[in-house]
């Protein structure tokens, strides 16, 4: 097996350089299960094995440990880390955190979960949102105790902090109508750590604990299909290539936890067409949905395919948010600084992801910036919209109106505060393109498995499969589009990490 270091974690450079190397990979589809009876022997047995090593997997792992079962992880790349490692490693958590309470700031579970069941899409999961947020404190102690460096600073700056800070606003608790739906706070809960290296910081923690209490971790082993018993019982696991493979028994349980499928393009065609059209494909390369295929290869229903991040790159820097979005039809779509996903997801779902940013000179990008170009410049908006083809007068209008009560300091159609209001007046004026076959948009995916919230897998029927949990994005968990906050997806992780891992132990399922 390769000798891997467990705190070899990939970056983000690293990760964009093998973006090419991911397609090589190929997208095959696991084979069906493989039956029990079929089998000669055991090549490997263990209490608890656990594929992908995210935070979601190595979260499980270090939980499933930590009750004294015997853990095995195994991951397909030849480094550890998943695409958490390429995250800022921020995690959203609330209602009365300790970092809150060190830096005064107010907040409950009742806002936190106001915010997360209210500020979104339709049909939230709601028992995971409930249970979320009550142990959110709890859960943040629990980072805290796996040695994530957090530091006692905050920052109201928008986006993810570039300096020390570890607590700052993640999402859209500001924008309208967010921030009258539910008390406003900050839960962006970050490793303080300078520049974007939170999430390689968060998996080297999470990495080294899981290594201190003796979980087995294997890199380069893919996982190729499952093992079930004539009753459907998942009890192993065949790993490893065509010319080597290890038929693994895993006595408790198996958790799925090896991402999501934003690096196979068949299944971004077939389930989210929209994230397909996204300029980039934002994981880990070893995103490919295989995880997501074995459970339904075993009876699991699949919740939430379609949905994904998909990121605006709209700030910053911040005073560009003083522009406009529109669309085809000239109209403004939304507030402009509600948060990058739900700006993304109004674009990417709403618009048939064609959108444009129009900034006077006060508010225009500073030179060239590498996510998002020009689309045309002009010393006036009716030139801007007839370079564009939008409908005659649209624009000419959308501005009018705007302008109209953003000099009274208003904004009757989106509220947009303030601090980001103010007339467009002064050439040149500049449309910036901000759809999604042209811009740097990026995009990944948040349908998976459906799962207890105890993380067991369940059936087409609502029932348990026996010895399967799945956490992660090869869950559908708790991130939904339109995507509220950065920090949900790896919180989620950690967090529903942790309760698979524990009910693989203690039999959460039948």
């Amino acid at each position: 097996m390769p000798d891997q270091k467990p705190g070899r974690v990939l970056n983000r450079r690293q990760v964009l350089g093998m973006f090419g190397a991911g397609a090589a990979v190929g997208a095959t589809l696991p084979a069906p299960a493989q039956a029990a009876a079929d089998l000669r022997s055991w090549d490997v047995q263990v209490d608890v094995l656990v594929v992908g090593s995210g935070a979601a997997g190595v979260s499980a792992a270090i939980e499933a440990r930590s009750l004294r079962a015997s853990v095995l992880l195994l991951e397909s790349l030849p480094r550890f880390g998943g695409a958490s490692a390429m995250s800022g490693g921020v995690v959203y958590a609330g209602g009365g955190t300790a970092l809150q309470k060190a830096l005064g700031v107010e907040d409950s579970v009742e806002a936190m979960y106001n915010f997360l069941a209210q500020a979104g899409g339709a049909h939230p999961a709601l028992d995971k949102v409930q249970v979320y947020c009550e142990e959110s404190p709890a859960h943040f102690d629990w980072l805290v105790a796996q040695d994530i460096p957090f530091s006692e600073k905050f920052t109201g700056a928008k986006g993810l902090p570039m300096g020390d800070e570890s607590l700052y606003f993640s999402g859209t608790e500001l924008a309208w109508p967010a921030r009258e739906l539910a008390s406003p706070a900050p839960r962006g809960h970050v490793p303080g750590v300078p520049g974007m290296n939170g999430g390689r910081r968060l998996m080297e923690a999470l990495l080294a604990r899981a290594e201190f209490l003796g979980v087995e971790l294997r890199a380069g082993i893919p996982a190729r299909r499952l093992i079930t018993e004539s009753d459907g019982r998942v009890v192993g696991l065949v790993a490893g290539t065509e010319e080597e493979t290890l038929n693994i028994k895993a006595r408790a349980g198996i958790v799925l936890a090896a991402g999501g499928f934003v690096h196979n393009p068949e299944m971004l065609r077939r389930h989210a067409p929209e994230l397909a059209d996204c300029a980039v494909p934002w994981g880990n390369i070893g995103d490919r949905g295989d995880a997501v295929n074995m459970g339904i290869s075993v009876g699991a229903a699949a919740l939430r395919m379609h949905q994904g991040f998909a990121i605006a790159p709209v700030y910053p820097p911040e005073n560009v948010l003083a522009g406009i979005l529109v669309n085809s039809s000239g109209q403004r779509l939304i507030s402009e600084e509600s948060y990058h996903g739900v700006l993304g997801e109004a674009i990417a779902y709403h618009q048939s992801g064609r959108a444009w940013l129009i900034t006077d000179q006060r508010s225009a990008y500073a030179g060239l910036v590498d996510n998002v170009l020009p689309a045309v410049t002009a010393n006036s908006i009716g030139d801007i919209a007839e370079q564009l083809s939008l409908p005659k007068g649209s624009l000419q209008h959308t501005v009018a109106y705007y302008n109209r009560f953003a000099a009274i300091g208003e904004d009757p159609m989106f509220r947009k505060s303030v601090k980001h209001l103010r007339p467009l007046q002064g050439p040149p004026y500049t449309a910036w393109d901000l759809s999604v076959k042209n811009a740097f948009f990026a995009a990944h995916t948040f349908g998976g498995l459906h799962t207890t919230v105890d993380g067991c897998v369940l059936n087409g029927y609502g029932d348990e499969i026996p010895g399967l949990y799945a956490a992660g994005r090869t869950s559908a968990g708790l991130p939904t589009a339109p995507y509220l906050a950065s920090g949900l997806s790896v919180g989620d992780c950690t967090f529903f990490g942790r309760r698979a891992g524990r009910a693989a132990v203690v039999g959460g399922c039948a």
